[in-house]
């Protein structure tokens, strides 16, 4: 099916572009939320006669979404979630997350604004992308940790995973006596030389 776009479409196109895309794209997305127009010849004309205020509209919308992009600089969300030991969450992050972190700090988005490409499923840094409009979009940080202290961690720039495989390597040693009996700990050696000795 043809459409003509009334806004930029990712990957697709920009105002006023006329593109052949799937029907199912078009009647399911585009159309519904009047994003674009079938492109027969009476929605040409009423485009092209319409163009000048549906260009105008979008500029104010880039320009009202470029202030608000001013307010997004180096934004970090930080989400407590629980983890196994290797840092697998139990769960995921989902973009409804990521969104009530945004309006607890003072942002307004949509779960459609939220870009997240792939399923957050370990604790780290990851990068999120907010589409304010189609053609303004802003990185967001999300830290997720287990607790408010890993997080600051993780901010600082320290792999809090890394840095805790190192404390276990380091792990537990036994006080070793060469002339101890095998089998004997440590504390049984010292309190049956105390015992000779009194």
């Amino acid at each position: 099916m043809d459409v003509i776009l009334l806004e930029r479409v990712e990957k697709l196109g920009a105002i006023g572009d006329v593109v052949k895309v799937k029907d199912g794209f078009a009647r399911n997305f585009l159309l519904p939320r009047k994003k674009a127009l079938r492109a027969n010849e009476a929605n040409k004309k009423v485009f092209e006669s319409n163009r000048a205020r549906i260009e105008s509209d979008n500029a104010n919308r880039r320009g009202d979404a470029e202030k608000e992009a001013a307010s997004f600089k180096d934004t970090t969300v930080t989400l407590i979630r629980q983890a196994s030991n290797t840092g697998q969450l139990y769960g995921s992050v989902a973009v409804r997350d990521i969104v009530e972190a945004l309006e607890a700090d003072g942002h307004k988005v949509t779960k459609s604004q939220v870009v997240l490409d792939r399923p957050i499923k370990a604790i780290g840094l990851s990068e999120v992308r907010v589409a304010l409009h189609p053609e303004v979009a802003v990185t967001v940080k999300v830290n997720v940790a287990r607790s408010p202290e890993e997080a600051e961690m993780q901010a600082s720039g320290v792999d809090v995973m890394s840095a805790m495989f190192e404390k276990d390597e380091a792990g537990f040693t036994e006080d070793y006596d060469p002339n101890a009996e095998p089998g004997a700990t440590a504390d049984v050696q010292s309190d049956e030389g105390d015992a000779q000795q009194g």
